[in-house]
């Protein structure tokens, strides 16, 4: 017998449980924990891949700092691109 696709939630919530096996919750729990855990993840990884995109095109840049993670500011060559960017893909 075929099962039909899992929608979003389904898969947010197979996720979490796959990443922690051990993991056991109720409903409640589920939505007020687990899945808000799994939408920072997936949030955390796709902030990661449009930095990286911003970066690596040069609209931001990364400034070192001493003993912390680099910060990442406009670049100011780039600014008037970035508008230009932003109105383009305005909605």
């Amino acid at each position: 017998m075929s099962h039909p696709e899992p929608d979003q939630v389904a898969r947010d919530i197979l996720h979490y449980f796959v990443r922690n096996p051990r993991a056991a919750d109720d409903l409640e729990g589920i939505v007020r924990w687990r899945l808000l855990n799994e939408t920072v993840h997936r949030k955390v990884d796709e902030t990661r891949a449009a930095l990286e995109w911003l970066l690596q095109n040069d609209y931001l840049i990364q400034v070192p700092q001493h003993n912390s993670e680099p910060i990442v500011m406009l670049n100011p060559e780039k600014r008037d691109q970035a508008e230009n960017l932003l109105a383009e893909t305005k909605h």
